[in-house]
């Protein structure tokens, strides 16, 4: 069964397969990470860490029964009591509540282990299998929003 981990240092190779191996999947709803993401992966991941470190982010990946990353749940700019979510799973696990899942086990993280009383997210429109999984987990839309120039909605959880 797949589940959540804090990201460390060991799940490096795993995530960097991860992004490659998915990377036009994402970009056909997401904007791409550029060729920069993948040219200086491990300073980011890094510099990942050393946010994670200082409480400011939290970042987890999704990790299947083989031990392969599938999928990716961050929590971001941790302030005041509220934090970003974003997420995406693995082309090869979409569609079988794997988001879902994913995001209810953050939510409980995020309540019971780092302190949040909020979370907020971002999607487009356009998006529907994202809208669908917020949606499902309890967050409801607060305003109509542009992403990255389309058209998109702001979402809100009270934990």
């Amino acid at each position: 069964m797949p589940h959540l981990e804090l990201l460390r240092l060991d799940h490096a190779c795993g995530l960097l397969t991860f992004e490659r191996d998915n990377r036009a999947y994402f970009a056909a709803s997401v904007p791409d990470r550029g060729d920069d993401f993948f040219a200086r992966f491990d300073a980011r991941l890094e510099a990942l860490l050393a946010e994670q470190e200082a409480g400011i982010c939290f970042f987890h990946v999704v990790v299947d029964d083989e031990g392969d990353v599938v999928g990716r749940v961050n929590l971001i700019d941790a302030a005041a009591g509220s934090a970003e979510l974003g997420y995406r799973i693995a082309e090869r696990a979409a569609g079988r509540g794997l988001a879902t899942a994913s995001v209810r086990e953050v939510c409980v993280l995020a309540s019971r282990t780092y302190g949040l009383t909020s979370l907020t997210a971002r999607t487009t429109l356009d998006n529907a299998g994202s809208r669908a999984v917020l949606t499902r987990t309890g967050f409801v839309v607060t305003s109509e929003i542009r992403l990255t120039g389309r058209p998109g909605l702001a979402f809100v959880r009270d934990l």
